[in-house]
């Protein structure tokens, strides 16, 4: 009665923010942006809460921390410096100020009035939308488990609740909806993983005991003593999730349009610091207790009913891990609030990756198409357009994460390997570089899109068992058979094919860049 209490009050108060922001929201920029005054508070917690999810928590502190033992926290580490801190100091300001002169709403509107062509505008549109629901399903993916182990409600019930919920919030306030719900929710991941984090140690007998015990388990692939070493027993492919969770969000525009709606450069300056605590106590806090999940949630290969074990192959559940782990540790009273916390969270990342598509669909891709036919739509319209949007979006999550037997890491790597290999390398040399050419961002896009693809297929065809057996003969620092290895290594590409290709094609009109770089003087 006490999670369901605390749930429901929880739920209550979503609504009730949005249906207070809906007065708010009056055009467009209101609705995608937040009329582009966000103060430093409410855009670090908003960057925060969209970046950390109950993929995150459930799904890759689950797995990762089952692999690679106590080092998994190099992880939270690597997101809060390079994914939140460095991110806002790279292009924090800059984004704010080239966006704002090239009076651009979407990444995809960027890339077009950046390097002057419509065509990156569609491309980059269609690529947002069809790759940001692997990612929206993996949210409801975690979430549903865990509601799932600690609350009795079947899978996909959890799935179209959240969605409902999303959806009613969202519609009705837009982005002032969103930015409000953030901090609530940022303030409840907050104070949820520091109480998770004494409890799981003080069950565990303190962080020694944890770590003696942590390094006495061993299996086939992990030995005796690297669970709980500083770089765990495979730090490579440790180093490949590091650069994947957290140079990731340079290119995702869910998290980069975050920078858009800030209010001036003082609140940029105080969202760095803010956000990169945010991150270090969330991020760092889930990996970390995900580090000691061996100590709590023991599989057990007898009996198939366990939550561990998959019923179908009776292979282990990475994703059951965490909240297997959590019913052992948390007392009732606290695994009401952790459930909160993680549906805060991933409500919070929900609400910014529909609202991202919705508006790039309607923005970039309905708009002009309506405006060339002699049908120019109004502000009114256009909001209109944007709500039905999130609605079919999330529709389509619901179908996708319908699928239980997908992994929230391969579905979220998936995403990530496909938005951030498109458009991080293009998008951040084009804030700094004159020098970019169109068919550099055009080859980003390509090359991205195509290893995604091509990967994911053998990946599903079940091509890479026999692939791996090979590989492991070679002197190959990690496998580049996994989703997470090949997501990091399209964005790492990226970033060495966009200045390659921009070397010797047609470079842009030099009245043209120099008049966009101006917003810099």
């Amino acid at each position: 009665m006490i999670k369901w209490l605390i749930l429901a009050l929880y739920l209550l108060l979503m609504v009730g923010i949005g249906v207070y922001c809906s007065k708010k929201t009056r055009n467009v920029s209101d609705f995608v942006l937040g009329g582009r005054s966000i103060g430093p508070w409410f855009s670090a917690f908003a960057f925060g809460t969209s970046y950390f999810s109950a993929v995150v928590f459930i799904g890759y502190a689950g797995q990762f921390g089952w692999k690679y033992g106590i080092s998994a926290s190099w992880i939270g580490l690597g997101n809060a410096l390079i994914g939140s801190l460095l991110a806002w100091l790279v292009l924090g300001r800059r984004t704010r100020t080239m966006t704002k002169h090239l009076d651009a709403t979407t990444m995809p509107e960027y890339f077009e009035k950046r390097y002057g062509s419509k065509a990156l505008k569609i491309a980059a549109s269609l690529i947002v939308f069809v790759f940001l629901i692997p990612y929206t399903a993996s949210v409801y993916n975690g979430l549903s488990r865990l509601f799932e182990q600690t609350l009795g409600i079947p899978y996909i019930y959890c799935i179209i609740i959240m969605a409902v919920f999303t959806a009613i919030y969202v519609i009705a306030g837009g982005f002032h909806a969103t930015a409000l719900n953030d901090f609530v929710q940022g303030l409840i991941m907050l104070v949820g993983i520091l109480a998770v984090v004494f409890t799981v140690l003080s069950k565990a007998g303190g962080f020694t005991n944890a770590i003696h015990d942590l390094n006495a388990i061993s299996d086939d692939s992990t030995p005796v003593n690297t669970l709980g070493s500083v770089f765990g027993p495979a730090p490579l492919d440790l180093f490949g999730v590091v650069v994947l969770t957290s140079l990731g969000t340079w290119g995702l525009p869910q998290m980069i349009q975050k920078f858009y709606s800030i209010s001036d450069d003082s609140a940029i300056r105080r969202g760095t610091i803010i956000s990169t605590i945010f991150a270090v106590i969330v991020s760092g806090g889930c990996y970390f207790i995900g580090g000691f999940g061996r100590l709590f949630a023991t599989p057990d290969a007898s009996d198939t009913s366990k939550a561990l074990i998959n019923v179908v192959n009776g292979k282990l559940e990475f994703d059951a891990i965490v909240p297997a782990m959590l019913e052992q540790a948390l007392p009732e009273a606290l695994l009401g609030l952790i459930v909160v916390l993680v549906l805060a969270a991933s409500m919070s990342t929900l609400s910014s990756l529909v609202l991202t598509s919705s508006s790039t669909l309607t923005l970039d891709l309905i708009k002009p198409v309506l405006a060339k036919k002699g049908k120019p739509m109004t502000e009114k319209q256009q909001v209109a357009f944007i709500r039905v949007f999130i609605a079919l979006f999330l529709l389509l999550s619901v179908v996708m994460a319908a699928k239980k037997n997908a992994y929230i890491t391969t579905l979220m790597s998936i995403s990530w390997g496909a938005l951030s290999g498109s458009f991080l390398a293009p998008f951040l040399y084009g804030l700094y570089s004159k020098k970019v050419t169109p068919a550099a961002v055009a080859a980003c896009f390509g090359f991205a899109i195509c290893f995604t693809l091509v990967h994911t297929g053998l990946f599903l065809m079940g091509w890479f068992p026999d692939l791996t057996k090979a590989a492991a003969s070679l002197p190959l620092p990690f496998t580049v058979t996994s989703p997470l290895n090949a997501g990091a290594f399209c964005m790492l590409f990226g970033l060495v094919l966009c200045p390659l290709v921009s070397s010797f094609t047609k470079k842009q009109d030099d009245k043209q860049v120099e008049e966009i770089f101006t917003c810099y003087k």
